[in-house]
C-alpha cells in the first residue's frame, strides 16, 4: 500500500531550525532517504517552494478566483512529502516517526493513495488512465 506523508510546518517549528546549515538539513535528508532507499519502501520525495511563491486556486465562485500565497489564516503549511510503498499505516507512521528536521510545531500527515485497482476497470476514464499509466511505465 502507497502512503503520503506530508510534511507540515509553523513558524515554531521553522524558528526551532533557523540557524541550522542548509548542508546539515541535506545530509539529515539525505540519510533518511537513503534508509528508506534501502528498505525498498521510497517512491518519491520532494520538497515544496516557499509558500509565499505559490499560488491559491479558490473555487468559491464562477470563474474561481486565483490569489497569490501563502493562504490566509493557515498556521501550517506543506513543506513537502515522501510517498513509501509498505505493507501497512503502521509501518507508514513507523516511517514518519523517524523523519528528520521535524522540531516542535511541526507534524506529518500520512494519507493512503488509492491504487487505480480499487476503482471499477470496465470505466471508460479508468481503462484510459490505465493505458497511459502503461505507456509512461507507472503500472
Amino acid at each position: 500500500m502507497k502512503y503520503m506523508l506530508i510534511m507540515r510546518a509553523t513558524e515554531e517549528s521553522h524558528e526551532a531550525f533557523k540557524d541550522v546549515d542548509f548542508h546539515e538539513i541535506l545530509e539529515a535528508m539525505g540519510r533518511f532517504n537513503e534508509e528508506m532507499i534501502q528498505a525498498g519502501v521510497l517512491v518519491a520525495a520532494e520538497g515544496l517552494d516557499d509558500a509565499a511563491e505559490g499560488v491559491v486556486v479558490d473555487y468559491s465562485s464562477q470563474p474561481p478566483v486565483v490569489t497569490d500565497g501563502p493562504y490566509g489564516e493557515s498556521k501550517e503549511l506543506f513543506g513537502g512529502y515522501w510517498i513509501v510503498d509498505v505493507a501497512s499505516k503502521e509501518e507508514a507512521v513507523a516511517w514518519a516517526k523517524r523523519a528528520p528536521m521535524a522540531g516542535p510545531g511541526s507534524k506529518c500527515e500520512i494519507r493512503r493513495i488509492s491504487s487505480i485497482d480499487e476503482f471499477p476497470q470496465d470505466n471508460e476514464w479508468v481503462r484510459k488512465e490505465r493505458a497511459w499509466r502503461e505507456t509512461t511505465g507507472q503500472l
